[in-house]
């Protein structure tokens, strides 16, 4: 069903690919009609040879059995007979019914792309629809407000918010949550937000003096982190690489034979990548890193899960314009960011395997928290659309609490690959646990749907203890910011359509928690990179000679120069599977000789079962930052 819509109309060569068919079986049908005429012919000239033993005087033993061989001489030719027949039959059976498929096929064909050129068309008409209504005199602040939270992007915000009563805000149902509606608490107060997000009341000051240390710190300083990250620079970063040169490539004479593919194993040139390693991409999920600064210091297990949370849909952030693809990590390939005298913390990745790839990485902060993951990426071109699914739990913990918190990354989703603008959309669930205090943030990710007057990379989700009760409703969008509002009082409401009892949630006012930073100034012509990337590939001493950026291909082509980078990216690959070969005559060898052979073991990380999953995870081992320090980098492999 995942493959039906995605096949494109059959061409000539199908057709002459089922007249072929045809052509065969005819052709099969004649040999075993020249086998019938010999078998009829012989056997003939078998029963007249048989009839004239029968006649010649002998043994009236011998008789009988000559009649006996006689009988069955006649049954083989009737069926021989018979096979011949119902082959025949068969024949023109397949060929009455293919013309009968054939015609219906055609019909299907013809429907549908009646049907695209019809959505195309509304498509172009309600894009016309909408210029023209940006356009219109007497525009309410509103609508612009809504229209801007999608700016940059292929698809916008269609209208204005729902027509529900003002009072009320509808949240999408979960497929394995109860439908929720949240309520102001005080309607005398009730604003509406203006990014489209849940209405909720302004409240009473005192009602948030629990969490307002954290939150409230959050609300303020969410929007000007950017200012407050030079604050403390021991370095000085750079702030542009060169532009993006603009060649032109055909897509689809590289594409259209890759079809149903493993994209990690289709050659493809730099022109469809972006200057980083998928290590650092990997690395770029720490950009809005202050978020788990802050949750250290919440003393509710539940309030640090809603910071958590935000945490997990920021990583997104970065996507929305990035749809060049980054490079695949050689084996053995590095990849550290170590900011421990600016923001705290220090992160190291490691590709641990090439097919599948799959990258480990650690981060420790000294502000109290440390994550670890292990991903490996799948990922399949449809034709149409790339689905990219990462593989893998991402853990972090926090030091003084020792809370443990478990979560897996939602489906990405690449649209437009052959015809049109590229645009990315992420869909999914994610659930957060807690595993020390079951505390769970079940977060949905609303897949973009052309006839839906949802705001565009909706996310929602609710907070709730071990108990199941819920403390906190989540709520915002993965690429511009999440908020949080408290529940006061929760019941159950009306019967939905397909008929589940919605649960109403009363709330305060919606908290900050977590809003993008703007892009840097000319980010269209930089890969639409942020502040942060356009630092992971800056130049350092003392990396080890694995690092991401010592890759020569990556950096020719941050320099602009493609050809060359074309060139050296080839070289890279042809080293790589030469190594691999090699690796595999070692197994072959060590099997002949009745050894055990190991494989590819990481340098900088080994292989354990998660106590929490029960998964084997590649965790890190430590030694590297000591290296560093020694700049003792012998035990490296040349990848390079």
């Amino acid at each position: 069903a995942d493959n039906s819509g995605d096949e494109e109309p059959a061409s000539q060569s199908d057709k002459s690919e089922l007249h072929g068919t045809l052509k065969t079986l005819s052709s099969k049908l004649e040999d075993l009609s020249t086998c019938n005429d010999l078998i009829a012919k012989h056997g003939a000239a078998l029963q007249r040879s048989l009839s004239e033993l029968e006649n010649l005087k002998l043994p009236a033993e011998s008789g009988e059995k000559i009649k006996a061989v006689n009988e069955r001489a006649t049954l083989f030719r009737i069926t021989s007979n018979a096979m011949i027949n119902a082959c025949r039959d068969f024949l023109d059976l397949a060929e009455t019914h293919s013309r009968k498929w054939q015609r219906a096929l055609q019909y299907e064909r013809e429907q549908r792309i009646r049907l695209e050129e019809t959505i195309e068309q509304l498509a172009k008409q309600h894009n016309s629809l909408e210029r023209a209504c940006r356009g219109a005199p007497g525009l309410s602040s509103s609508n612009t407000g809504v229209t801007s939270t999608a700016k940059g992007s292929v698809p916008s915000a269609k209208g204005e918010a729902s027509d529900e009563d003002e009072e009320t805000e509808y949240f999408d149902a979960m497929e394995d949550a109860p439908a929720f509606i949240t309520v102001t608490a005080d309607p005398k107060h009730h604003r509406r937000s203006g990014s489209n997000l849940s209405g909720a009341s302004e409240g009473h000051p005192e009602d948030w003096n629990l969490e307002d240390s954290v939150f409230e710190s959050s609300n303020q300083s969410s929007y000007n982190e950017s200012t407050c990250k030079d604050l403390l620079p021991k370095k000085r970063r750079r702030t542009r690489i060169p532009d993006k040169p603009n060649y032109s490539l055909n897509l689809w004479s590289i594409m259209k034979n890759c079809i149903g593919k493993e994209l990690s194993k289709i050659p493809m040139p730099v022109n469809f990548n972006e200057p980083l390693s998928m290590l650092q991409r990997l690395t770029e999920d720490l950009e809005y890193h202050e978020l788990l600064d802050k949750a250290v210091k919440c003393e509710s297990s539940t309030e640090q899960m809603c910071f958590v949370a935000a945490f997990s849909v920021s990583s997104y952030s970065t996507t929305v314009h990035r749809t060049a693809k980054p490079f695949n990590p050689l084996l053995g390939e590095t990849y550290e960011l170590d900011r421990l005298e600016e923001f705290g913390f220090r992160s190291l990745c490691e590709q641990v395997s090439h097919h599948p790839p799959a990258a480990a990485h650690h981060v420790y902060s000294k502000r109290g928290w440390t994550l670890w993951q292990e991903i490996t990426i799948a990922s399949k071109f449809r034709g149409k659309y790339l689905s990219i699914m990462p593989l893998g739990a991402i853990h972090l913990e926090f030091h003084s609490s020792g809370n443990h918190y478990v979560w897996r990354k939602v489906t990405s989703t690449v649209h437009n690959i052959i015809v049109g603008k590229l645009w990315i959309d992420q869909s999914g669930e994610i659930e957060i646990v807690n595993h020390k205090s079951k505390d769970k943030c079940q977060l949905k990710f609303t897949p973009y749907s052309y006839f839906s007057r949802d705001v565009p990379r909706k996310v929602t989700g609710v907070v709730s203890d071990a108990e199941g009760k819920a403390h906190y409703v989540m709520s915002g969008t993965w690429d511009e910011k999440m908020e949080c509002s408290k529940i006061v009082h929760s019941s159950h409401g009306s019967t939905s359509t397909e008929g589940k009892q919605k649960t109403v949630y009363q709330t305060l006012s919606p908290k900050v928690l977590w809003k993008k930073y703007p892009l840097p100034e000319n980010a269209e012509n930089m890969y639409f990179f942020s502040d942060l990337a356009l630092t992971l590939n800056e130049p350092e001493e003392r990396v080890a000679p694995t690092d991401s950026r010592l890759r020569p291909d990556q950096r020719l082509m941050e320099s602009g120069r493609w050809d060359e980078a074309n060139v050296e990216k080839q070289r890279l690959e042809e080293k790589q599977r030469a190594v691999r070969r090699r690796r595999e005559a070692e197994a072959v060898e060590a099997l002949e000789e009745g050894k055990d052979y190991e494989g590819y073991i990481p340098l900088w990380f080994e292989r354990k079962v998660d106590a929490v999953t029960g998964e084997l995870i590649c965790v890190y081992k430590g030694g590297y930052w000591e290296a560093k320090d020694k700049q003792d980098w012998s035990s490296c492999p040349d990848i390079f």
